[in-house]
């Protein structure tokens, strides 16, 4: 029986992997792939006790992921994104494609980087008419926002996910993958700035004015939401209780901030402005993803099998590094969210503790793996659809930029531990 949880588990991964070609949302197929690994372990071992176990630990999880989308969408709604904007003046193309990767890079941090990239591609199409030179910097974003996030506990949901499961500190993660990280982005930077350097960017979109009270507003709403998602890995080192607590106390505080900005509105007024507007804006649909993904790999670990596979790629390949930058180069083709979900499966906090360098290294290589094929990465697959980035054009233009900054930041990374 134990083989057929195997036999269902590639099956959905395959339909997860060919979502476009089959018509069919991976959504659908992570969760299906989820409850038929269980309902496999169930029927086999006649006790499904386990689940409980693994259901807790996803919570905290798909929580976490709730509060920070809810925020950030509720910053969205005041305008708040309007302000990065206003970072940006100039118009020559090198200077706007570092002064844009560099934004994007420390924004994704603070954020996570797929509200990032579809901030700054939305900031894009006002900076830059012409279209094939936005292509290029919408890649930059790609890289920038991954690399942004790699060193982040709350810029990509592969650190969270280490974070919230106690492989890595938000100090711990911090000092060890800021320089990899930004030599990551660095390099592709350096080769772009040589490809664009006789391009133009275009008449720029002039930005549309905010009143003296949106803008209030939107400057209130920025800083409290950047601030309390920043204020997360300090509540918890403070108090030790599990980041989603954390990330409710933030949702909770903002809330009520935003209640009373708008006291004196009517209903109707301040109805796009609120909580439950944001809340229907959130991607629930990812969500589900993560948690159909999530109980598959936890099913497998149950069974006994990420445990094996540990083994065989620990005789097959015998260095620990290499195995972890092979994991890295397939989530471009792979999403990494369940290559590290098996990961965290395959190595206990016994064999490497926390802050170890293998756990550092994971989150470093699955957060910029995603880089090299633009459907290796949320943020890749956001910006594909909002600007009609075909993947043959993205592997030829940015996935080799991608591929050496990967290289260059994982060899930093090796080099310094």
């Amino acid at each position: 029986m134990g083989i057929a949880s195997i036999v269902i588990f590639i099956l959905g991964y395959l339909a997860i992997a060919f979502e476009h070609p089959l018509k069919i949302n991976k959504t659908a197929s992570a969760l299906l792939t989820g409850v038929l690994v269980w309902t496999v372990y169930a029927i086999s071992k006649g006790d499904a006790s386990e689940l409980g176990h693994h259901l807790a630990s996803t919570s905290e999880i798909l929580f976490f992921l709730l509060g920070a989308m809810t925020l950030v969408e509720l910053v969205d709604a005041h305008q708040g994104f309007y302000f990065v904007s206003r970072l940006i003046k100039t118009d020559k193309v090198i200077k706007l494609l570092w002064i844009v990767g560099l934004i994007t890079f420390f924004m994704s941090a603070v954020l996570d980087n797929l509200t990032t990239a579809i901030v700054m591609v939305t900031l894009l199409r006002k900076l830059i008419s012409n279209k094939e030179t936005r292509k290029y910097f919408v890649g930059i974003v790609v890289i920038a926002a991954n690399a942004g996030g790699a060193w982040s506990p709350i810029g990509d949901v592969t650190t969270t996910m280490l974070w919230i499961g106690g492989q890595i500190s938000a100090t711990g993660i911090m000092q060890g993958l800021f320089l990899p990280a930004l030599v990551s982005l660095v390099v592709p930077l350096f080769i772009a700035s040589y490809v664009l350097k006789k391009e133009s960017i275009g008449q720029p979109v002039a930005l549309e004015a905010l009143s003296s009270t949106e803008e209030r507003d939107g400057k209130i709403m920025l800083f409290a939401g950047a601030g309390s998602l920043i204020g997360v890995p300090v509540f918890k080192t403070l108090t030790h209780l599990p980041p989603y607590m954390g990330i409710l106390l933030a949702l909770g505080l903002v809330w009520i901030l935003s209640e009373l900005l708008h006291s004196e509105k009517d209903e109707e007024a301040k109805k796009h402005l609120s909580v439950g507007y944001a809340l229907t804006k959130i991607d629930t649909s990812s969500i589900l993803f993560f948690l159909g993904i999530l109980l598959a790999i936890g099913g497998l670990e149950s069974f006994g099998y990420l445990h094996a596979l540990s083994d065989q790629l620990a005789h097959a390949l015998g260095n620990q590094n290499l195995i972890v930058t092979f994991i890295g180069l397939a989530s471009a083709v792979v999403d990494n969210v369940p290559l590290v979900a098996a990961t965290m499966g395959m190595y206990t906090l016994t064999d490497f503790p926390m802050d170890h360098e293998m756990w550092e290294y994971l989150a470093f290589c699955a957060g910029t793996g995603g880089s090299i094929l633009i459907i290796g990465s949320a943020a890749g697959v956001a910006v594909m659809g909002m600007e009609k980035i075909e993947f043959g054009w993205y592997l030829k233009k940015i996935g080799f930029l991608a591929l050496l900054g990967y290289f260059a930041g994982a060899g930093l990374y090796l080099l310094l531990h």
